[in-house]
């Protein structure tokens, strides 16, 4: 059994390097124990939660992350009821593991879905997309299933503990898609010591193991991602949006940009290319063409908002990186190659236990130097 998923009480006969002792506790009881909160809370033998992405967050990857150990999340999007329904049903066959369902707050049949979240007997619904209403948190949580929130300011994840979430997810400006303007670094920082009523998952710009540490540390419950799991082999995103992926460093995933404030554009993260280029010249020609009296402002606002209508799924199903929208994060430096499920998360437990047994090591060099001094 690979360290990634092998239960910390269970002896193992051969110990590989990232097992050995930190200190007078095995590396794995350590790790088990720093996110032992998010684990119970999401029912997982690992606190790392698959990040929803539309059309790339389907039934096939996110049963892949629930049978690796992990949380898997199914993105409706813009799904009908019906269609969820299929969705979960489909994931429901690839799996025996927990999994959870994202909702977008803004979606017009809300209600619809989460209805069919309570007959599907879903334990965890993600609320996405701004502002839940209260109506829709409690509608959830009288069907038993948990609700988990996104945070993105102190003063929001205060509201939302108030209002009756069960989780907050706080996700900081480097994750891929819909973005904030502030950091994950600043956010944990911002909310973690504040906030300690409901289990904290940490996502945006997180890709590797030692990064999960490090939030575990500062006091979360677990992580989320997105952009590591996009080219797993389960994932049925085209060839040609991994290679994108595949072949891009962090500083190619960027915002989106607005050009005139009374025409705002919901900023998303995503790989530059002849789209996001095209998408400048239709908000110089709508400007000039309101400016000149051409069009109203909310024809003209529309028009820039229907741009990228279809791009994302022009990109991950049709396979257009060149026009459509490959939304990723910044950690998508961090994808170098096409791996298992399984593999990524292996890697991941692995690199933070890696990096607690080299400070054990430190720390008893510095103490054997000390004694020897």
């Amino acid at each position: 059994m690979s360290s990634a998923i092998a239960p910390a009480d269970t002896p193992t006969a051969d110990k590989t390097p990232v097992d050995k002792a930190v200190g007078a506790l095995p590396a794995r009881v350590v790790l088990d124990r720093l996110w032992r909160r998010g684990r119970a809370f999401l029912g997982t033998e690992l606190a790392i939660m698959g990040g929803a992405m539309t059309w790339v967050s389907e039934r096939n990857l996110v049963a892949a992350i629930s049978n690796g150990g992990g949380f898997g999340v199914l993105a409706s999007g813009s799904m009908k009821p019906e269609i969820l329904a299929a969705e979960i049903e489909g994931t429901k066959a690839l799996t025996s593991k927990p999994f959870g369902v994202n909702l977008i707050t803004m979606h017009p049949q809300l209600s619809d879905l989460i209805r069919v979240c309570a007959e599907q007997e879903v334990g965890h619904v993600v609320l996405a997309g701004g502002l839940p209403p209260a109506s829709a948190i409690q509608q959830i949580k009288d069907s038993g299933a948990k609700v988990v929130c996104f945070a993105p300011a102190l003063v929001l994840a205060k509201k939302l503990v108030r209002m009756g979430v069960d989780a907050l997810v706080i996700e900081g400006m480097e994750a891929g898609g819909h973005i904030g303007p502030v950091a994950t670094s600043v956010l944990t920082q911002e909310i973690l010591p504040h906030i300690t009523e409901v289990p904290i998952f940490i996502a945006g710009g997180i890709g590797r193991g030692e990064a999960i540490l490090a939030c575990l540390e500062m006091g979360a419950a677990g992580v989320q991602l997105g952009t590591r799991f996009v080219c797993a082999t389960e994932s049925i995103a085209h060839e040609r949006f991994k290679q994108a992926f595949i072949r891009a460093s962090a500083r190619d995933a960027v915002p989106s940009v607005q050009l005139d404030s009374r025409f705002p554009v919901i900023p998303v993260r995503a790989l530059a290319n002849e789209g996001s280029r095209r998408f400048l010249e239709v908000q110089r020609d709508v400007i000039e063409r309101f400016n000149r009296g051409e069009i109203a402002q909310k024809d003209a606002q529309l028009e820039i908002e229907h741009f990228w209508a279809g791009a994302l799924r022009r990109a991950v199903i049709e396979g257009d990186v060149e026009h459509g929208s490959v939304m990723a994060g910044q950690s998508v430096g961090m994808v170098t190659r096409e791996q298992s499920t399984a593999e990524i998360l292996t890697e991941l437990v692995d690199q933070a236990l890696g990096a607690m047994v080299a400070r054990g090591q430190a720390r008893r060099a510095a103490q054997w130097s000390e004694a020897g001094s």
